[in-house]
């Protein structure tokens, strides 16, 4: 939708600092002191991804690059040079300065040029995100959000006079220079810890992570014995259910009854890579039930607000599930598919087309869940469910792509149970759950540390920023041109020239 306020008014309601300005200095509508280009509707069916002539789209604002081309005519007058000033018009309405090769504007992108004898264009770079910002958080957001040309250009910017827009940039470039340079070694170690716990979960897995603790300890019980004893206490727990249900129905157990008992298929492991000594491959289903749940429906309020957790896939995060968002009644439970799943159950996202599927998590307290999420009972094994979960972290990616369906991809029961699963002496499954959670213990750790810092170095940033747009960055001069001056000649300026007329662009140029 559009922006409905006045700027003045989001200026005017502004509680965060960074729309605020020196008393000394005037407000300038950013038409007054910049030419504002909107993007030509090329036409799609002329883009491409090989050849042509580079074209920015709202997606390339902010990393200033572009993996789109045109290859029709355009005229000159849409050229984005390095350096241009480019706002997204529709989203999140992001800014950004153009960091690649000349490329032309498409729609719903616009170019912003101010005249630098008035306007420091690295101040208006540094100015522009908190009022686009404050725009966006008051546009009403039922749909997609859209900014106008218009809106942009009445934007109230603060006018420092102009030697001390260039003392204000400068002292903000010494300042964040030295900030972001912290900020992405704050990342790099961010980013370096993610790939060590791949590296870690991997290493546990395939058996390198306890290759010494396993030379010095013999195991009483092999994989496969622990494999085969899984089988027999499955077949046990079918079987007691069987009986017990005979007995409820008063019905002596009929002939033959323990041959209707489907014995879990074995997995093919012919292309599976080889495992250390004393592992067995199986599968998630050989090991395991797996459970997939069900929606009470929306439109029965008894099935709802009740007692009974109720896990959604949107929950399912890399993490232990303690409490859920929503919770269903026993009215809700009993006229739903949906079953409670006994804590220690690990949660597998079998929908979504963003990082949900794939995704895993440990329920800490019995639940329910819906239809988009498998619950696997590990907890009826002595195979700890830590340990099923690191294996489906490890499995994360390749799980994304053993997904069926094209324009939904998902998982569904048959594939989870399909899933291939390493087993080890349990005392080394163990072993491995005690030395993953250690070191990821200490990963979280860093983790938390490094993004406490990040939060300081933003919260340093916004600072920074209000001080320099406040006037209380650098001194006032009192031998500069006042910005009362600065703003009458720039006005003046404008009334002696037609700015409203549009710039004529050369010729229509071919695409290179």
């Amino acid at each position: 939708m559009a922006f409905t306020m006045t700027v003045a008014e989001v200026i005017a309601a502004d509680k965060t600092g960074l729309l605020s300005k020196h008393p000394s200095w005037a407000r300038v509508k950013l038409s007054e002191v910049a030419s504002i280009l909107n993007g030509a509707p090329f036409d799609s069916a002329q883009f491409s991804t090989s050849g042509g002539t580079p074209l920015v789209r709202i997606r390339d604002v902010v990393s200033g690059e572009t993996s789109t081309y045109y290859t029709g005519s355009f005229e000159d007058i849409y050229l984005v040079q390095r350096g241009d000033l480019l706002v997204g018009m529709d989203g999140d309405f992001n800014s950004g300065e153009w960091k690649s090769q000349s490329a032309i504007l498409n729609q719903r992108v616009c170019k912003i040029s101010p005249d630098h004898a008035f306007f420091s264009q690295k101040l208006l770079r540094h100015l522009l995100p908190s009022y686009l910002k404050a725009i966006n958080e008051n546009t009403p957001s039922i749909t997609v959000k859209h900014l106008s040309s218009k809106t942009i250009g009445e934007i109230g910017l603060p006018l420092p006079p102009r030697n001390e827009q260039t003392r204000i940039v400068e002292k903000l470039e010494e300042l964040l220079s030295d900030l972001d340079a912290g900020v992405s070694e704050l990342k790099a170690a961010q980013k370096k810890l993610g790939q060590y716990r791949q590296s870690l979960l991997k290493a546990a897995v395939e058996g390198a992570l306890t290759a010494q603790w396993r030379a010095q300890h013999t195991p009483t019980e092999t994989g496969a014995q622990l494999l085969e004893r899984i089988l027999k206490e499955r077949r046990a727990r079918w079987e007691a259910k069987q009986l017990a249900k005979f007995e409820e129905q008063g019905k002596a157990a009929p002939k033959d009854w323990q041959k209707k008992y489907q014995e879990p298929v074995r997995p093919e492991t012919s292309g599976l890579s080889e495992l250390p000594k004393g592992w067995v491959w199986s599968s998630i289903g050989q090991c395991f039930q797996v459970a997939v749940g069900a929606t009470p429906s929306r439109k029965e309020p008894s099935y709802w607000d009740g007692a009974i957790p109720w896990v959604s896939s949107g929950e399912v995060r890399f993490s232990r599930i303690t409490a859920t968002k929503e919770m269903i009644t026993e009215q809700g439970l009993k006229n739903t598919s949906t079953q409670i799943n006994p804590i220690g159950s690990v949660m597998l996202g079998m929908i979504g087309e963003g990082k949900t599927r794939g995704q895993v998590a440990i329920l800490d307290v019995p639940a329910a869940n819906n239809q988009n999420c498998a619950a696997i009972w590990a907890s009826e094994t002595d195979i700890p469910p830590e340990y099923v979960y690191y294996w489906l972290w490890s499995q994360y990616e390749e799980t994304r792509r053993g997904s069926s369906g094209n324009n939904q991809p998902a998982l569904n029961k048959s594939i989870v149970e399909r899933i291939s699963f390493p087993i080890a002496p349990l005392d080394e499954l163990k072993q491995i759950v005690r030395q993953v959670d250690r070191e990821l213990n200490a990963a979280a750790e860093q983790e938390l540390a490094i993004e406490h810092a990040l939060k300081q170095s933003a919260a340093q940033r916004k600072n920074i920023l209000k001080a320099a747009f406040s006037g209380q960055l650098v001194p006032q001069d009192p031998g500069d041109e006042p910005a009362a001056v600065l703003l009458e000649r720039i006005r003046a300026e404008r009334a002696g020239h037609d700015t409203s007329k549009k710039p004529r662009g050369r010729k229509a140029k071919e695409a290179a």
